[in-house]
């Protein structure tokens, strides 16, 4: 059972109360727009019969605080300090976002004092000597066209949180907005607690950025439909490319850690993919069932070609007698499944009786580091906008989502609980099966022996 799930059956041994930094008292600089009162929710499940069972058990219901812009703030623009940092691996939108949070708090807000920091966390120790960019919307103007982040990334850091909020509270800065995944995240909530414990009026609010979309309740996040759009021509070249010979094998690495979001969805996206293989679903190479035995079966029902899309990380109990090593932010870093598969295929199928060949891509790096696209790049805005409404109303240690259309605010405590991954008995696994039919060939031998 997945966090969320549990959440909804059991949201009494959950907090989704989002902290607050004191009384709002500034009269809004807004006009022509729809405050949103206090008390306003966004209910996490749709399913009424859930509702109705919650209800029924005197139960509270699993709820987040609707975001949106407050009548009242608890800073006062001319005399608010704001930073901005992003951390971690690049995504596409970082720019927008940093271009989002300049222009509402310039524009609307009338907040003329925003700082950059350069290269995460690391940007806030005074050791690594990165002075602090000033940002106004002639910076960050064009920003947006350009993929990566203006101002740098990092891994790491987080981890001294005393030294951070020594680095804020020297600096006079009153809202820090950290943009990214679960490690920089939980970072950003460290802060915020060891604020509350000195006492000080700092707000630290985050927008959630993880390309793997592997993040519970923020609904999709910025970067992955623009990572599943990159890929599909990545895809379409290694069809071409196995087509191009007889027995031929295209095979694809894309992004995902702990999940298959990406690549489960650019395989439907482009549904010349045979075989999509994710973190989730647990395969073997060798053996009567396992993928080369699996690819065997399509060579040989008639099919000339093949294309497969792994996610980094899959088949990882293939490797592991190879030494364990983590990134600075302390995540464990993924052997390359790309590479063992290309091995193992090309050892296998180069020879007779195949004489295939087997071509590799992994764009992975090309495909974060371009520009947000369409819809991704309205959510990076849309994402930008209600971060500065939520802190700007002294709302702290908490990240901007959207877990059913609407726009809500979510504790870091919770966001970061447990990565989500794919529920393989949802619509969407059932709709990858269908378009690969791979468990066609995998599902041979149990079909055969009624295993």
């Amino acid at each position: 059972m997945s966090i969320q799930e549990d959440v909804i059956l059991h949201p009494e041994d959950y907090d989704f109360v989002v902290d607050t930094l004191g009384t709002c008292t500034v009269p809004s600089p807004l006009h022509d727009c729809d405050f949103t009162p206090e008390g306003m929710r966004v209910l996490l499940s749709e399913d009424v019969s859930e509702l109705q069972h919650a209800l029924a058990a005197g139960k509270p219901v699993a709820s987040f605080e609707r975001a949106g812009a407050r009548e009242t703030l608890f800073f006062d623009p001319a005399w608010t300090r704001v930073a901005i940092l992003t951390a971690g691996g690049l995504s596409p939108g970082l720019n927008d976002v940093i271009k989002g949070i300049v222009h509402l708090l310039h524009f609307e807000y009338g907040v003329r004092s925003i700082y950059g920091i350069r290269y995460g966390y690391r940007g806030l120790l005074p050791e690594f000597g990165h002075a602090p960019m000033i940002l106004n919307p002639d910076i960050v103007d064009t920003i947006h066209e350009e993929g990566g982040t203006i101002l740098g990334s990092s891994r790491g850091h987080g981890d001294r949180t005393r030294e951070l909020v020594d680095s804020l509270q020297r600096s006079n800065i009153n809202i820090l907005f950290c943009i990214g995944g679960d490690g920089t995240l939980r970072g950003a909530a460290a802060m915020a607690d060891e604020i509350k414990r000195r006492g000080l009026s700092i707000g630290i609010v985050g927008i959630p950025k993880t390309i793997d979309n592997d993040l519970h309740f923020v609904g999709r996040t910025f970067g992955f439909e623009t990572a599943v759009y990159q890929s599909h021509s990545i895809i379409s070249c290694a069809h071409v490319e196995a087509n191009g010979t007889f027995n031929g094998i295209g095979l694809v690495k894309l992004m995902g850690r702990d999940a298959g979001f990406i690549a489960a969805y650019a395989s439907l996206a482009n549904s010349v993919v045979n075989f999509c293989l994710v973190p989730e679903v647990p395969f073997e190479v060798d053996g009567s069932d396992g993928l080369l035995s699996a690819v065997e079966r399509r060579f040989q029902s008639g099919k000339d070609h093949c294309v497969i899309v792994v996610a980094e990380g899959a088949g990882q109990s293939f490797m592991a007698d190879l030494p364990e090593e983590r990134d600075a932010s302390g995540n464990v870093l993924k052997h390359d499944i790309g590479e063992y598969l290309r091995l193992r295929l090309s050892a296998h199928f180069g020879k007779a009786p195949w004489y295939g060949s087997v071509k590799y891509f992994d764009p992975s790096y090309a495909i974060r580091s371009v520009p947000a696209l369409g819809t991704d790049a309205i959510l990076c805005n849309m994402l930008a906008k209600h971060a500065v409404h939520a802190a700007m109303a002294g709302k702290t240690n908490c990240v901007v989502g959207i877990p059913h259309g609407e726009y809500a605010l979510i504790p870091i405590r919770l966001a970061t609980k447990e990565r989500r991954q794919l529920n393989l008995r949802s619509d969407l696994w059932r709709a990858v099966l269908d378009a690969t039919r791979q468990n066609d060939y995998f599902a041979t031998v149990r079909k055969r022996t009624g295993k």
